[in-house]
């Protein structure tokens, strides 16, 4: 699958990718590497990466997070609601380039429900950011909050995908001025983890203003 890959050329183009997909959510894992010995340096090859429009990676690095000749995955959960998968690879510097593409239907899971706030009831303005690593697959991605919370929906049975390996979670909110107010990291092996009898959870966070 690494023997050739997909490059955005010529530089200023787009390389756009819409597939047809039924509404609903999905998981999106873009496979990359750096396999081009003159690109073999951090900050030869910088892009950026699109999803339903949104922005889900910036200045993504290969080199940089995974070394020469070796795989990285990015994964993203996005929702169809026109038909249309859009995904969306912006040179930064040289060309965007991604060796295969998977979309994995985002099913029937719990959502999981963050909510910050501050000690006076007001809700928090700022980012959510995850990072989530293992050994075979590594997903990063943000999300603003919406009145203080965010929502994700999780795999009811993530072991059923073949995700059986341990995971090191790592989750941060930054507020508006930039100021990170909550870290929490946990580990976590899929393969242990059921989660069909729940319908949803909610996560409530008190923080300081700084």
């Amino acid at each position: 699958m690494y023997q050739a890959g997909r490059r955005n050329e010529p530089s200023p183009a787009v390389l756009l990718y819409n597939i047809p997909a039924a509404n609903g959510p999905y998981h999106v894992n873009l496979y990359l590497a750096e396999t081009y010995s003159p690109r073999f340096h951090v900050g030869a090859r910088v892009f950026n990466v699109k999803m339903q429009g949104n922005a889900v990676f910036t200045n993504l690095d290969v080199f940089a997070e995974a070394g020469s000749d070796a795989a990285l995955i990015k994964g993203a959960d996005v929702s169809v609601s026109s038909g249309v998968l859009s995904i969306e690879f912006d040179n930064v510097v040289g060309q965007a380039k991604v060796f295969a593409i998977e979309v994995l239907p985002g099913t029937s899971g719990p959502a999981l429900t963050l909510s910050f706030k501050y000690p006076d009831g007001t809700p928090v303005v700022g980012t959510l950011a995850y990072n989530i690593t293992s050994s075979l697959l590594s997903f990063q991605g943000s999300a603003p909050l919406a009145a203080g919370s965010a929502q994700c929906v999780l795999f009811a049975n993530p072991s059923a995908l073949g995700i059986s390996t341990q995971f090191q979670v790592t989750m941060s909110l930054t507020d508006s001025a930039g100021h990170v107010l909550w870290q929490m990291s946990l580990g976590m092996n899929p393969a242990q983890i059921n989660l069909g009898a729940i319908q949803s959870s909610e996560l409530d966070v008190i923080v300081q203003k700084q």
